[in-house]
């Protein structure tokens, strides 16, 4: 009998090896490799297996406003000089390539977060439906994107900074954000999510002037909006999935905000919410912003400095004041940014550590004032403040990796779903809506996730491969050499 089994009944509970506790719905398709330990829903966090239980205190606006702060309204000028210059001119179509591939995967992300809610994300999910070992391969490589993107966020506050104040060291800048977003994500989710509201609202409203300076510029300037950066005919297919495959980091707020489903008060109704309104309004959003910049600058050489195109642009639109203004808006964008990448990276480490699969003394435990998991919120921390070794192209490829393999698996896992639920002869698996929202929809969204990590840069695969395969070795100590069974906690 397992540790957590032992200690389940000392804390007065019945805890099976598989199977729902006594009253409590079953969850439907999980693996046979999976053993589970559930208890009621109202258990308190001291009364969990290692008083491991995040707390439920977001609602639908908190999670939402959680999610735009994570990709930021502001991320559409994180890659535009990047992806204008690999694309030949074309980010608004290949915002256009990703959002296909984004929107799909958003839909299984909706489905499954009905279905599990759990904090683990990818993590969960995958090892739900496809089986545990699965389920962390799966979330070891997503790791990737979520340890790494507080690092990448560091990094653009030094350029941005940079632009405005090139006298003061990029190092500044990056260790100063990680410290802020440090310290709010130790403090408890509630502040950070309130003072993500204020940053999310202060990011909208410069996004909106820039888009408003961009427009009058292209009518100062007698250009037209016609169909720049549009015309598939006019770029290649190569290099149009190259460049669109550096922007799911844009759109990685829909993703991040699954890891909160255990801190969400009514987690089945409003993560799925969330996540789809996330996904359409950052869409229209980058798909507006990127139309009226490449229409100004159908060739962004022309600005000079390719990774700093946008501070550049915003000067030439509005002039010196606006660009301060611009700039200081994406030190927000960089806060709310940096805020919610640590806290969705140390709640996907927490539900690796609480299952055994990292360290349970270090990553399995929160804080039981706060109820963060605070080892883990440092150990990013940490890892953010290495930003001063990277480049821009590097780090968002390197993160990307991991991205698209979060998404092609979720789009699996709700294969899996459906043919389990099919063979159990469940009524929600039958009818040709189900057809197409659990195997069609899925399996597109799958083929496209796959086509543009395929596009991503030769070292970011190579690395990524690497970690996968350390992966792979984490696993096989844990299983004896893969002949023990994954044992995962459910805390639903």
């Amino acid at each position: 009998m397992s540790e957590r089994s032992s200690a389940s009944r000392a804390a007065g509970r019945t805890a099976p090896s598989q199977g729902p506790a006594s009253g409590a719905p079953a969850t439907p398709g999980l693996g046979q490799d999976t053993a589970t330990i559930v208890g009621p829903a109202t258990d308190r966090p001291d009364d969990f297996p290692d008083g491991a239980r995040l707390r439920r205190s977001l609602k639908l606006r908190h999670i939402v406003f959680l999610g735009l702060a994570f990709m930021a309204p502001l991320a559409v000028f994180d890659t535009f000089g990047l992806v204008s210059e690999a694309t030949d001119g074309h980010v608004p179509l290949a915002y256009l390539a990703v959002l296909v591939a984004v929107g799909l995967t958003a839909l299984s992300y909706a489905r499954m977060a009905r279905r599990i809610t759990s904090a683990g994300s990818v993590y969960t999910y995958a090892g739900k439906s496809l089986g545990a070992p699965v389920g962390f391969l799966v979330g070891w490589s997503a790791t990737l994107d979520y340890v790494l993107l507080p690092m990448l966020n560091a990094l653009l506050a030094a350029i941005y900074m940079g632009a405005v104040l090139p006298g003061v060291p990029a190092w500044v800048w990056v260790l100063s954000t990680v410290v802020v977003c440090t310290a709010l994500n130790l403090v408890g989710v509630q502040l950070a999510a309130k003072v993500n509201v204020a940053l999310v609202v202060v990011q909208a409203g410069v996004a909106i002037a820039f888009l408003v300076f961009a427009v009058r510029a292209v009518a100062t300037h007698g250009e037209s909006f016609g169909t720049t950066g549009w015309d598939p005919a006019s770029v290649s297919l190569p290099d149009l999935l190259s460049g669109a495959s550096l922007l799911a980091l844009s759109f990685l707020g829909f993703d991040a905000v699954s890891t909160l489903s255990e801190e969400a008060e009514h987690p089945r109704r409003d993560i799925p919410r969330a996540i789809l309104l996330i996904v359409a309004a950052a869409g229209v959003f980058f798909l507006a912003i990127t139309y009226a910049m490449q229409t100004l600058f159908p060739d962004v050489s022309v600005v000079g400095d390719i990774v700093g195109a946008s501070p550049e642009i915003a000067k030439y639109i509005g002039g010196a004041a606006f660009q301060a203004v611009f700039v200081g808006g994406y030190l927000t964008a960089v806060l709310g940014c940096g805020l919610t990448q640590q806290m969705s990276a140390a709640r996907l480490l927490f539900a690796m550590g609480r299952d055994g699969m990292l360290p349970r003394a270090v990553f399995g435990r929160v804080d039981p004032r706060t109820g963060v998991p605070a080892l883990n919120v440092l150990v990013v921390g940490v890892i953010a403040a290495s930003a001063v070794f990277l480049d821009l192209g590097s780090a968002a490829s390197l993160i990307n990796f991991g991205a698209y393999v979060a998404f092609a698996a979720v789009n699996l896992a709700v294969i899996g779903f459906w043919v389990r639920d099919r063979r159990a002869g469940r009524q929600q698996a039958r009818g040709p809506l189900a057809l197409v929202l659990q195997l069609l929809l899925p399996a597109l969204g799958f083929v496209v996730n796959v086509a543009l990590w395929i596009s991503l840069d030769t070292p970011a695969k190579v690395v990524g491969v690497i970690w996968a395969l350390v992966g792979v070795g984490i696993l096989a100590l844990h299983t004896g050499g893969f002949r023990r069974p994954v044992r995962t906690v459910n805390p639903e």
